[in-house]
């Protein structure tokens, strides 16, 4: 019988202690093991952060609809490889695009949750959020991925997984949906002729194109 590390067999008994915790919550994988606890408050952060975030990408399903667009969730997200051990240049060969995992939900019983019991199984979260598809003419259409940030703001990652998208001819356009002006501006009013609670886009090969190489359409 193979001789478990220590560092192993205590790593596993942190996990059951917190799977255990009423201060924590925990995920379970699809074997019934648990793989990630966090604590309830940052877990209620976390929740009213996702709501957020799920509130604007409805606003912005429906404003790309309102502009004749076929909209759905993108279910998919880039597998990046790197060629220098500083990560600065992406392999674009190696790298790929791959579906994103299911996850699985253990299903509560009053305050208790039991990963052995039936799950209800949800798809990740891909990116970029949204494939939005319009026909221009004939046999041309114009295939944009849409990736919803209300303050705007890409991530390094985000960015590389952007420009390997379009170096790759998966989509071309990337969109960036954002709120159109800073948070605390009331509704109806204006600052640098940006109204509150609008949604504006830009184009990732515009803002970024020059830095990974690409040019914008």
């Amino acid at each position: 019988m193979e001789k478990v590390p220590k560092e192993r067999v205590e790593k596993i008994l942190e996990r059951i202690e917190k799977a255990g915790s009423e201060e924590y919550e925990t995920s379970w994988d699809e074997k019934g093991l648990p793989i990630i606890s966090k604590k309830k408050a940052k877990v209620k952060q976390g929740r009213t952060s996702r709501a957020r975030g799920a509130k604007f990408e409805l606003k912005v399903r429906e404003d790309l609809e309102n502009k004749g667009r076929v909209v759905d969730k993108w279910t998919n997200n880039v597998d990046l490889i790197y060629i220098d051990e500083e990560k600065k240049k992406i392999d674009l060969e190696k790298s790929k695009v791959i579906p994103v995992k299911r996850r699985f939900i253990p299903i509560k019983q009053g305050r208790n949750t039991n990963p052995f019991i039936t799950r209800i199984a949800t798809i990740g979260t891909g990116f970029p959020d949204f494939i939005s598809i319009k026909h221009i003419h004939d046999d041309v259409y114009s295939v944009i991925g849409v990736e919803c940030k209300i303050n705007g703001m890409l991530s390094k990652i985000e960015k590389e997984k952007c420009a390997f998208y379009l170096k790759n001819k998966t989509f071309s356009n990337i969109w960036i949906a954002k709120q159109g002006a800073p948070k605390g501006v009331p509704p109806k009013s204006e600052v640098g002729g940006k109204k509150r609670g609008t949604i504006e886009y830009d184009d990732f090969a515009e803002k970024y194109g020059k830095k990974f190489d690409i040019s914008s359409q």
